[in-house]
This record gives structure tokens, sequence and C-alpha cells, in this order.
């Protein structure tokens, strides 16, 4: 049993251990096959001519069926074997032409979040030396996994798939793990401000991109004196940082923190229509989106398997800190504010977007590498070092007046036009770079399997009209 498959709510083998403990139960195809197999007399004699004409076609029956079955499951069933075959962003994003350019190599991305596990088949190799900000004072060098949230966000920046595990966005980029305590969003936290050392170790250990996955609407991250000094460190050592805009816009969409800060790139969640995620919370500080629903993740800390359905900010931030290494990988003499242009400025937006414009639910747009590394769109601009992400523009970029902003938008409204992440698929217009082919697919099943069913049911009646 491979430990890495996606749970169902039912243990990968369950079902064939349960039929091999209990021989009444049998697999309906071994049942049919039974029934249709050549009847012998009570002697023992061969069967006769007809007979063996029925098992024959009984046998192409079988055949047929079962594969019409396969095929016309085919889409879904291929999604079992691997949690790559379930990140519906990566093909869409056309990585494997990405990858022939650039794979994020030589940038070292900070992961502060729970922990990491570098020993998952998708992270060996990919890990390196981090730091425990949850003790005070310089840390501890232990950064073990609590929850298994943090080997997700790591796998989903960096991880090589291997094993049938997460496949990062960045492969070539290396994890630096910094672990902090867990907050919730509404939460109190420590007097001791632990993010604000995670952050001051991770430029310590010369990252060139942090990705924070903690949120909470008291001000962590500006220690305490509260003049956000680790944060304007990393915009003088010219590193990026991005951080979820938080998940709770049917909770109050109250601002949280580090998104807030003008220092940090504040990514919002959209979903595989390419729509802002119903729990990404919205405001002003938004900066740019990325994919953060229905993306698998560790179950939890014993990291025997995946479940479905994950997702949340920190999440794009993680995909837009992993595109951010992809960019500058390809460029490494780019200042911040140039791959932060570049991302905003080739970023996916609706034919409806209004110019001029930036969104307070998607930002600039949602993030495609693949339109800069694969088609060339976005200016770098000037370098602008240590300019603050909420302070850079696209080069061509002319502000006009946003319309209001709703003040709610129900789970099934839709914020305006201007206000929302485009609407899928088209490559020119989204996030998409290359079309998704699971409808060609499952034409092409269903079509194969029509034929199948034909072949089987003219076999039968040639059986009927010889008996």
């Amino acid at each position: 049993m491979d430990l890495r498959q996606l749970s169902t709510g039912q243990a990968a083998g369950s079902h064939s251990e349960s039929l091999e403990s209990n021989p009444e139960r049998r697999d309906p195809i071994d049942c049919m096959a039974s029934f249709l197999k050549p009847t012998y007399g009570s002697k023992g004699r061969r069967p006769t001519a007809i007979a063996r004409r029925r098992g024959v076609w009984g046998r192409v029956l079988v055949v047929a069926l079962v594969a019409a079955t396969g095929l016309a499951g085919q889409a879904p069933a291929a999604h079992a074997d691997g949690a790559r075959d379930q990140q519906w962003y990566l093909d869409r994003m056309d990585v494997d032409k990405i990858w022939k350019k650039t794979t994020g190599e030589g940038i070292k991305i900070a992961v502060i979040d729970s922990g990491v596990n570098p020993s998952t088949p998708s992270l060996r190799g990919q890990v390196l030396p981090g730091r425990d900000a949850s003790i005070p004072e310089g840390g501890g060098p232990d950064t073990s996994d609590r929850t298994g949230q943090g080997t997700t966000t790591a796998e989903l920046i960096a991880g090589t798939g291997k094993g049938g595990g997460l496949q990062g966005l960045a492969p070539g980029a290396k994890i630096i793990p910094i672990r902090v305590p867990m907050l919730k969003h509404d939460e109190l936290p420590s007097i001791y401000d632990h993010l604000d050392q995670a952050i001051r170790m991770a430029l310590k250990l010369d990252a060139k991109i942090i990705t924070i996955s903690l949120g909470s609407q008291y001000a962590i991250g500006a220690g305490l004196t509260g003049q956000n000094y680790s944060l304007q460190d990393a915009l003088a050592k010219d590193v990026l940082v991005f951080a979820g805009s938080g998940d709770n816009a049917k909770k109050g969409n109250k601002p949280l923190f580090p998104a807030q800060y003008l220092e940090v790139v504040s990514v919002a969640a959209t979903d595989p229509e390419g729509r802002v995620a119903g729990f990404s919370q919205h405001g002003e500080r938004v900066n740019i989106s990325a994919p953060g629903t229905d993306i698998p993740r560790w179950c939890d800390a014993s990291f025997q398997r995946y479940c479905p359905g994950g997702g949340g900010t920190h999440v794009s931030a993680a995909l837009a800190s992993a595109a951010a290494a992809l960019i500058w990988s390809l460029h490494p003499d780019w200042t911040a504010s140039q791959v932060l242009r570049v991302m905003y400025d080739s970023a996916g937006r609706g034919d409806d977007w209004e110019p001029g414009t930036v969104s307070s639910y998607v930002g600039y747009g949602v993030i495609r590498p693949g339109a800069h590394i694969n088609r060339g769109l976005g200016n770098p601009g000037a370098p602008d070092r240590g300019e603050m992400p909420k302070f850079i523009q696209p080069v061509d970029y002319v502000p006009t007046t946003l319309p209001p902003t709703p003040a709610k938008t129900t789970e099934s409204e839709t914020p305006p036009s201007s206000q929302t992440a485009p609407t899928p698929p088209t490559s020119t217009t989204t996030a998409n770079d290359r079309k998704p082919k699971t409808p060609m697919l499952l034409a092409a099943g269903a079509a194969t399997a029509m034929v199948l069913t034909v072949v089987a049911v003219w076999g039968v009646r040639r059986v009927r009209r010889s008996g």
C-alpha cells in the first residue's frame, strides 16, 4: 500500500483486504466472468460447440465492459496515482515548458511555518538547515514539523514530486525552514514576537525570498517597538516577503498581519475556475493572487497520506513565492522590485478588467510565471531597490479611480468585474498558460467506451442466434 495516496476517508487497500477476508464477497467482474464461462456437463464432458462459442463471446463481453468501465472513468482514476495529478494549476501554467528554462535554481526560500520534514520523498535533498524561532534569543536547530502544514508548504514550493509526493512549482529552489508557534487569526500572541525573530533568522541564513504562513489580527512581526525593523532589513537586503491576505472573509474580514504591512506582498487565493476564493480576505492591501483551493496537503504530522481539499491564502503565498523564484532564477541580476513588477505586469486579468485599477480581491491579477518565462510578457522597469511592494507598479500602469468596493459579498455573489479574479479558461486573460486537456480525454474515453459496448452487444446477440 502506498502510504502517500490521497486519503478518501478509507485506508488504501481496505477494499481488497475485506474481499480476501470474506470469500463470499467477490468482485463483480469476477462474478460475471464466472457466470459466462463455458458450462461442463455433470460428468465432466467437454463443452459443446455452442457452449464454447458462448464462452468466447462471454469473454469478449467481459473484456469490453471492463475496458468501457475503465475508460469512462479514466480521467479521475489517473488522479489517484500521485499528489501531482491533483495539483490542477501545474498543467494550466504549462510548467514543463517553464522548467526547460528555469526551475528556480540558486534561490533560497525561507518557509516560516510549523516546521518542515526534510525526509519526505518529495523533499529529500531540498531542505537546508534552519532554525526554531519559537525559542527566544537565537532559537534552536530543531525544525521538525508539528502539524504537517509547513511540509506541505515546502513541497508546494520546491518538492520534486518523487514517490507520488507534491510537485513544487520551483523544484530547483531550496527551502530554509523557520519554525514558529502557529496562531489562530484572533489569538492573542505572545509578548515575545516570534515572527520578528523568524524574519531575522531567515535573513541571517541568506534567504532571497520569505513566505509566511501565519496571520493575526494583532500586529505580529513588527518587533517589541512596533517599528518593523526586521521587515525594513528585508527591504534593505533586497528580499521579497510574501504572506496570505487571510482566510476569514466570511468571519468579519478583519485585516491580518503581516500581510497588512507595506513591506509584505499580500496574496489572495483563487479557485480552479479562476475566481477569488470565498474565504480569501480582500481589501486595498491585496497585491496579487494565486491558486489556493482544492490542493492536496499532508493530513497530519505522521506523514502517511495526503488529504484532498487543502488550501488557504498561505498556500497562495507559497505558490507566489515559487513563481518569484522562477523569474529571479532566470534573471539573477534583477532586483526584488523588478521581479515583483513583472509578476504584477504579467498577471492574469479578465477581458472586462478596467484598465488602471487594482482589485481589492485579487490585486493585479493571478500569477502567471509562464506568461513571462515562456512568452516574454512583463516589463521589469527600473531597479528601484528597496521599494515597498505596495508602491511597485507596472511600467505602463496609469492609475484610475476604483469603483466602489462592495461592503459585503455573500457566498453566491460575484464581485464587480474590476474587483474580481479573471474567468478562465483562455490563455490570454487568466492564470492558465495552457488549457487543461481533461474534457478531450473524457470525450475520447466516452467515444471508445461506446464503441466497445456496441461490440459487446453484437457479440451477445451473435451468441443468442447461434444457440
